[in-house]
């Protein structure tokens, strides 16, 4: 199951964070068809949040057609994940890891490393190699 957390710092809603991580875990393979997403009240519980804040994330995942909604029994994952997910791809896996081991070496945290891929994606998109 997954297990939610928050960044304050990061400047995104809430709501978009709670829904960008179930989509990571989809691309990753963490959750799969069937898959039970933790009951409102649960996360509600565990992050201190407002309970709407959850049910929005939640509304915007079903409105994606990633989860249905079964009520007094919970959100489930309903969309097939692809064959290619990225974890499917070990040997990419490992060169990324062995970058990242090397960027810490370089004394880069993680907000370092974020900006730093983040521009590298956006370098390779603008050239077209994307």
């Amino acid at each position: 199951m997954i297990t939610f957390r928050l960044d304050p710092a990061s400047g995104v809603p809430t709501y978009l964070q709670l829904v960008h991580q179930v989509k990571h875990a989809l691309r990753v393979g963490q959750l799969q068809v069937g898959d039970q997403l933790p009951l409102v009240r649960e996360v509600v519980a565990s992050l201190a949040i407002n309970p709407n804040t959850v049910l929005k994330a939640y509304r915007q995942l079903e409105s994606a057609g990633l989860t249905v909604g079964r009520p007094g029994v919970g959100t489930f994952v309903r969309v097939d994940v692809p064959d290619q997910t990225v974890m499917a791809t070990p040997a990419l896996r490992r060169r990324l890891s062995a970058w990242v081991d090397a960027a810490r070496k370089e004394g880069l945290d993680d907000q370092d490393l974020s900006a730093l891929f983040a521009s590298a994606l956006h370098d390779s998109v603008a050239e077209g190699v994307a």
